[in-house]
């Protein structure tokens, strides 16, 4: 990344972060609500080499929360638009695309171990177990988002490990498989926030459309790449400047 655009990162971090940061290969998996956001701070940060996998297109109903969504865009593919982007932000990035759902049929597509950071923002929750547990068998470090819908506080939003998470629906299903996958901890953002019945609940659909707000996911997105940063670059290198009386 250029001197002069990373000139306020390496203040705060150092040079030896700034330089670990570009070394770095960070795959984000889904790039909605939560991981448009997560990239666009992983990429203004300086990560060397980004990782974009989703299988969808821009539709008018991704205007409300997803950073690459736009009447422009309507149509494009998810993975195009956020490479464009990353590269206008760090032109001397590397970017690979991945476009396919992640699943059991497409797992082996992503070589794990290539990766220093991962980044999970799938909705499905038999795609997240099955990331979580490849990426346990590979040692490879997982940063997991929690359910954004329905949800109203941003603030409520925390790090910590899926299981002392609570009030999170699917923290609560990704517990239960993952305590029989043999899973006993994943670092994920999550909100203890009750969620909200959406307008327009209909209790014989099995399937609920949630409501979302772009304060809530980008809140999210940006926790997710800070707790990947935090993980690469560990405490800032510039010294506490104040202390108390």
């Amino acid at each position: 990344m250029d001197r002069e655009a990373s000139d306020r990162t390496r203040r705060l971090l150092g040079d030896s972060a700034i330089e670990a940061l570009g070394r770095s290969r960070v795959l984000v998996c889904g790039l909605g609500g939560v991981g448009s956001w997560c990239v666009e701070a992983l990429a203004r940060a300086g990560i060397g080499t980004l990782g974009l996998l989703d299988c969808d297109s821009f539709a008018p109903s991704n205007i409300n929360r997803q950073l690459g969504a736009l009447v422009s865009t309507l149509g494009q593919r998810k993975t195009d638009c956020a490479r464009r982007r990353v590269l206008d932000i760090n032109p001397d990035a590397t970017v690979e695309c991945f476009d396919f759902r992640y699943g059991k049929d497409t797992a082996e597509r992503i070589d794990i171990g290539r990766w220093d950071a991962i980044a999970d923002a799938i909705d499905q929750v038999s795609a997240k177990v099955l990331l979580a547990v490849r990426c346990r068998d590979a040692g490879v470090p997982l940063f997991s988002a929690m359910g954004g819908g329905n949800k109203f506080e941003p603030a409520r939003f925390k790090t910590g490990d899926l299981f002392e998470t609570n009030r999170c629906p699917l923290a609560k299903a990704m517990r239960k498989k993952l305590r029989r996958a043999g899973v006993g901890k994943l670092a994920v953002v999550a909100s203890d926030e009750e969620p909200r019945r959406p307008f327009g609940f209909d209790p014989a659909k099995r399937v609920q459309t949630a409501g979302t707000l772009p304060t809530v996911t980008g809140t999210e997105g940006l926790l997710l790449a800070h707790a990947i940063l935090a993980h690469i670059v560990g405490e800032p290198a510039a010294p506490l400047a104040c202390t108390e009386d």
